[in-house]
């Protein structure tokens, strides 16, 4: 059965195009123009990854990802002609996976979305629960719990917690973790890792500011705490 992707563009040609494209590749396409109408297909078709342009009358796209993130934990990528690396980064605070940066080539967003889907897709290779103090982690079900109130988690963010949480104490570097959890060190830089630690934070810690499981290690990188 063919994966369902929804595009958001308020540019009906710019659609078309990649509506085209993506499904020549084997793609189940639906398409939206405003955020308003993204936000109700996602209710109606229940993709497994949105493509979000960013610069949209109305409603912002960014403004559509923070939405789309109270209720679910699809696959994003933005859509920005933002070049600045600090926009990228912003981009991925608000709950995006990935970015891409107009214009692009339609091989490069191919690229782009099937990076994010081997992150929904594919599954580490222990089955079994990871219990890290008041932390659970179903590796099989990508979901997680922390005092017995599951916590959403978007694709790269449950993928970053799993590499992090199965070996604590491990000191990774931010591009041990790019290759681990975003797999596309291509595209990617290393900051956007911060970006999505930063977001796990708020989710996991009770203190953001002085976190007892996701720990910096100052000059390197970052350490999973296992706070029994």
């Amino acid at each position: 059965m063919a994966e369902t992707i929804l595009l958001v563009d308020d540019e009906a040609k710019v659609l078309h195009i990649m509506s085209s494209f993506l499904k020549s590749e084997g793609f189940e396409i639906v398409t939206a123009q405003t955020g308003i109408e993204a936000l109700s297909k996602i209710k109606e078709v229940n993709p497994v990854l949105v493509v979000l342009d960013w610069m949209m009358p109305n409603m912002s796209g960014l403004d559509v990802c923070r939405e789309i993130r109270k209720v679910s934990n699809v696959g994003i990528i933005i859509v920005t002609a933002k070049s600045d690396e600090m926009d990228k980064i912003v981009g991925l605070e608000v709950g995006a996976d990935d970015y891409i940066t107009k214009p692009f080539s339609l091989r490069e967003l191919l690229a782009r979305i099937r990076s994010v889907l081997r992150r929904i897709t594919k599954n580490p290779s222990m089955e079994e629960n990871l219990e890290r103090g008041d932390i659970t982690i179903s590796i099989s079900q990508y979901r997680v719990w922390r005092q017995g109130k599951e916590i959403m988690m978007t694709p790269t963010e449950f993928k970053l917690l799993f590499n992090l949480a199965e070996k604590p104490g491990i000191v990774y570097s931010r591009l041990q973790l790019l290759k681990a959890a975003l797999e596309d060190d291509l595209f990617n830089v290393e900051r956007t890792v911060d970006a999505h630690i930063s977001r796990l934070r708020k989710k996991l810690e009770d203190d953001p500011s002085n976190p007892k499981y996701i720990q910096t290690v100052y000059g390197f990188g970052y350490r999973f705490g296992d706070q029994q």
